[in-house]
């Protein structure tokens, strides 16, 4: 089963927004230890109003990006410490 196959049968252990970009982490348990990965995804509206994702990002989602991977690095850090 591919990643991502796996990763939609588990919902993501933390979601992080920042503007309109947002990081899920997931977590992966081995035989013998877990780790952590995240994925990003920017949200946006069509000129119909309708809501689309996509894991590009433009000039103006850079900053957002940034945060929120920032945000995502110390959760993860929590998330570890955790499970010491």
């Amino acid at each position: 089963m591919s990643a991502s196959k796996q990763k939609s049968n588990n919902p993501p252990v933390a979601k992080i927004r920042v503007s309109g970009v947002s990081v899920s982490i997931w977590e992966n348990k081995g035989e013998k230890s877990t780790s952590y990965s995240a994925t990003f995804e920017r949200r946006y509206r069509d000129g119909e109003g309708n809501w689309h994702s996509s894991a590009s990002h433009n000039a103006d989602d850079l900053l957002a990006l940034a945060k929120a991977a920032d945000l995502a690095h110390t959760k993860i850090l929590e998330l570890q410490a955790v499970g010491e």
